[in-house]
């Protein structure tokens, strides 16, 4: 203040921490305001699992003796919490920072302070909120149906943080590198193959050896098997899906600080 009810601007940039919260609660209330985002992420996730746990898609043992409803939604219920994760962190995030991009907002952002790596991490924050309101209402409608979890909480948590990092950078690359529509057409595709081909309602089982090699270093079968191992059969740390969640985190995240174009 230079004089009496005078006042001297003082321009500069907020302290970071405050500029990635305030952008990722900004992030967090357009997701949920998005009615096609809230379609993908929470009711195609809670039909998969209602519609498929009535269906008998489990065998038990060696046999060939269909499994009940319940051994179905024990079965379907750790991959529809990984479908939940691709759904929000992958295939949401990577249409709308997509079309973000595409009519300039993004471009914005890029004259402000906020760095490129805090608008990524307000990003994934925001996908974190959406995700635990997505596991509240898929884990109500599961035990509705009958579901029996078990296992070490604390590895459910560490699968579930390090896939919603890998989706999310992946995302992030994709929307970052590629056109509005390119982005919308390639993530759709990818979660209609990942839901087939990614152990969230098939088993990875049912495919040939070598393929199955294959898919399991995918994360979506990474995330699906890891929770499906601690949820349903109460194994212990999944250290081998853990290891390769991580690989896809610092793959993913780090390509998409690397090549991500405003605009």
């Amino acid at each position: 203040m230079t004089a009496t009810g005078t006042y001297r601007p003082e321009p500069g940039a907020a302290p970071l921490l405050r500029m990635i919260r305030a952008q990722a609660a900004l992030e967090t209330r357009m997701l949920l305001r998005n009615g096609e985002q809230l379609l993908l992420t929470v009711v195609i996730p809670s039909l998969v699992l209602v519609l498929f746990s009535s269906v008998n898609i489990v065998d038990t043992g060696d046999t060939g003796v269909p499994g009940n409803a319940g051994s179905s939604v024990d079965f379907l219920a750790p991959g529809v919490l990984a479908l939940a994760v691709l759904s929000t962190a992958f295939t949401g995030q990577a249409i709308a920072t997509g079309f973000e991009r595409r009519y300039g907002v993004l471009k914005r952002l890029a004259v402000s302070p906020l760095p490129r790596w805090a608008l990524m991490a307000a990003k994934t924050c925001a996908v974190l909120v959406t995700e635990i309101l997505q596991i509240v209402l898929l884990t109500a409608i599961a035990f509705a149906l009958g579901w029996s979890p078990q296992g070490d909480p604390l590895a459910v948590v560490l699968l579930l943080v390090l896939g919603t990092a890998a989706f999310s950078g992946l995302g992030l690359l994709m929307a970052g590198t590629l056109k509005a529509e390119a982005t919308l057409a390639a993530a759709n595709l990818v979660f209609l193959l990942l839901l087939v081909g990614g152990g969230v309602i098939v088993s990875l089982d049912k495919f040939p050896g070598a393929v199955r090699g294959v898919l399991e270093l995918l994360p979506i079968a990474a995330l699906s098997g890891g929770l499906r191992d601690v949820l349903q059969d109460g194994a212990g740390m999944p250290w081998r899906d853990l290891a390769i969640l991580a690989v896809w985190s610092v793959l993913g995240l780090g390509a998409a600080a690397r090549f991500f174009r405003w605009e």
